[in-house]
């Protein structure tokens, strides 16, 4: 059978439960679709005779009727994972050969599910981007075209590898990380679906660290039916993560009934920004149609400390990675510089750093570093902290007043041209995260759903958020909005 790579996580459940196919077919499949894939740079080590060794041994689960939903299905890894006796970069200089002792808890939880690693997947480096062009591998590129031209296009990032890997049908899924909006803002740019779970809900331990209080680990698929069953396997409490949630991870597939008959939707008035495109408010109005025709009630709805998220999270993200990234030092692991003579220790770290870190990573750790210094501290850090606790509150007084899920684009454009974006003005770039930062901030899930194509053909997606806790539900409101968009185009082969 061909083109077992087009298939979605569950077709492919569906065919290996009835025997129709092996997953060493999925498998093989998928990695002969990796081999012809070279223009999109998604995969950037390739872990072909560990995808078969695992295909083999889920193939004899399979046979044995020990297995989970997620048993035998070929996946793509973010290379912010780490995994064990496989380069783990972050995408970044300063971890070249770097080979982890240890599996990150995510990926040992999907591979105890039966699930088979592809590869790693390509990513701004150290989740620090909304293009993948801070990556030390170079450039990840979309599978998608604007209309006629060859103009090659940002995947969206920090996990643009992820979302070109998926659009382009190199495996059936793949893991994701989101800290400001990297999982669901590459899902609108490639027309699949991304959800960011609730803070808590995925274990960190072993994804290497960006923004420790923003980072959240999430699952990038074709549907949101997929995205159901690979997030239950993704999920679960870890004594090695104390930011993990000990709480049962419900059967989030059997909540997809579709049925969202009386649940109340927000609008936020404060999404409507100033030079939003027509064709993203025209998108976001008739989401509001289908939901209502679905059966949900429409409500207006105030967030108003909207305005101060973006400046809130470049504060509070940078100041983190700072901490997060001084460990970087060229003395233990990862890249260490060359040193003259008479170098002392000092010399090395900066040589080290300077060498191993890209202009965006030094960027945002300078940034860090000076809100958090003594003079400034209170003036950025702590004031940015007070910004983020009443942007949570927002959010809280909304689903205090009954509204179950709320409605926004997912981006401010569809997917724009590699380097249209300059470093001259990375203000302009940071924009890309406006509707998807305050997620992070309140820590609660949120959802990409593709949902139209722009004028000149490329996907457009909107965006849910959702109750602490509650992924089912939402992810049945995704469904819904799902079912009602109908989307279904795909980017045209040219790679």
């Amino acid at each position: 059978m061909t083109d077992l790579n087009t298939l979605t996580l569950a077709e492919a459940r569906d065919k290996l439960r009835s025997k129709d196919v092996t997953s060493v077919e999925l498998t093989q499949a998928c990695l002969s679709a990796i081999e012809t894939s070279g223009s999109l740079n998604a995969f950037v080590h390739n872990t072909p005779e560990i995808a078969l060794e695992q295909a083999k041994a889920a193939d004899a689960r399979l046979a044995a009727g020990d297995a989970s939903a997620m048993c035998g299905l070929p996946l793509g890894i973010k290379d912010l994972f780490c995994t064990k006796g496989v380069p783990s970069q972050a995408a970044s200089g300063i971890l070249e050969g770097f080979t982890p002792e240890y599996e990150s808890t995510v990926t040992q939880n999907l591979f105890d599910a039966g699930s088979v690693m592809l590869g790693k997947l390509n990513m701004d480096e150290f989740a620090m981007g909304s293009s993948n062009e801070t990556s030390v591998y170079g450039n990840a590129v979309s599978p998608w075209r604007r209309g006629n031209e060859d103009t090659p296009l940002t995947p969206g990032g920090s996990s643009g590898g992820s979302a070109s890997a998926v659009a382009a049908d190199l495996c059936l899924a793949a893991t994701g990380t989101d800290t400001g909006g990297s999982i669901r803002q590459p899902a609108a740019f490639t027309g699949i679906v991304g959800i960011k779970p609730t803070y808590g809900r995925c274990s960190r331990w072993g994804v290497v660290a960006f923004a420790s209080s923003l980072d959240q680990a999430g699952p990038m698929t074709k549907t949101v039916r997929d995205a159901a069953m690979m997030l239950e396997a993704m999920c679960g409490h870890d004594p090695k993560d104390s930011t993990s949630v000990d709480l049962p991870v419900p059967n989030f597939e059997a909540m997809l009934t579709g049925d969202i008959k009386g649940k109340k939707i927000g609008i936020p008035k404060e999404y409507h920004m100033d030079g939003m495109p027509d064709e993203i408010e025209a998108l976001w109005a008739e989401g509001r149609e289908m939901l209502k025709a679905a059966g949900a009630e429409i409500v207006d709805i105030s967030l108003p400390h909207t305005k101060y998220a973006l400046p809130a999270y470049y504060v509070i993200a940078p100041a983190e990675a700072s901490s997060n990234l001084a460990r970087y030092d060229g003395v233990r692991f990862g890249h260490r510089a060359s040193l003259a003579a008479g170098d002392g220790i000092t010399e090395m770290y900066e040589k080290t750093r300077a060498e191993g870190f890209g202009h965006e990573v030094q960027r945002r750790v300078m940034v860090g570093t000076y809100v958090l210094s003594a003079g400034f501290y209170d003036a950025y850090y702590n004031r940015a902290r007070r910004v983020r606790a009443l942007i949570k509150k927002d959010f809280d007084d909304a689903f205090a007043a009954g509204i179950d899920a709320i409605l926004t684009p997912a981006t401010p454009s569809a997917a724009f041209g590699l380097g249209e974006m300059t470093d001259e003005d990375p203000v302009k770039m940071y924009l890309n995260d406006v509707f998807t930062v305050t997620v992070n901030l309140a820590g609660l899930p949120g959802i990409s759903v593709p949902t139209g194509l722009d004028h000149q053909g490329l996907p457009l997606g909107l965006q849910l958020i959702g109750r602490p806790w509650e992924e089912g539900d939402l992810l049945n409101t995704a469904y819904a909005l799902e079912s009602a968009a109908g989307f279904v185009a795909k980017p045209g082969k040219w790679w």
